[in-house]
């Protein structure tokens, strides 16, 4: 069954970039969109939660956003090649309202018949911790994580 997103962008590329701004509405429905059906969602993070299919993935956003308050995606950089994106980015949200958290990621998308249908999101689950858990500092430093003096988050 073909996405009731009407508006479909002319390239993967613009797809992607419509997809990644669609995150600041907060709207699962609206995110959800964007994606195929039978799509596959990965995370290699260790925290992150990979799913499959587009109704799966839209009741997980309701959670993931409600976390992630005001969540933004900054594209860093982007590069399409017949109908895969890659693209950088440098995500910003508040963690439960709170924690400000500031991460630098990657995905690669595929995108068919103007839907993604495939995604892999490469992020570090330590950045993360190290913004939103006040205690996980001590615990990353006791696995043997070199903490930089000035993190770039």
């Amino acid at each position: 069954m073909a996405s009731s997103f009407a508006n479909r962008p002319d390239s993967p590329a613009d797809l992607v970039r419509s997809y990644l701004a669609a995150f600041a509405t907060g709207d699962p429905a609206i995110i959800a969109q964007h994606v195929s059906d039978d799509f596959i969602n990965e995370h290699t993070a260790a925290l992150g939660q990979g799913c499959r299919g587009r109704s799966t993935y839209q009741e997980r956003l309701l959670g993931f956003l409600a976390d992630m308050v005001e969540l933004r995606y900054e594209i860093e950089s982007m590069v399409e090649q017949d109908n895969r994106v890659m693209v950088s980015y440098l995500m910003t949200a508040r963690w439960q309202g709170d924690a400000p958290i500031s991460i630098r990621g990657a995905q690669n998308l595929e995108v068919i018949d103007g839907q993604i249908v495939r995604r892999i999101d490469y992020w570090d689950s330590a950045a993360f911790l190290l913004q939103a858990v006040p205690e996980a500092e001590e615990t990353l430093t006791k696995l043997g994580l070199e903490l930089p003096a000035d993190p770039p988050f």
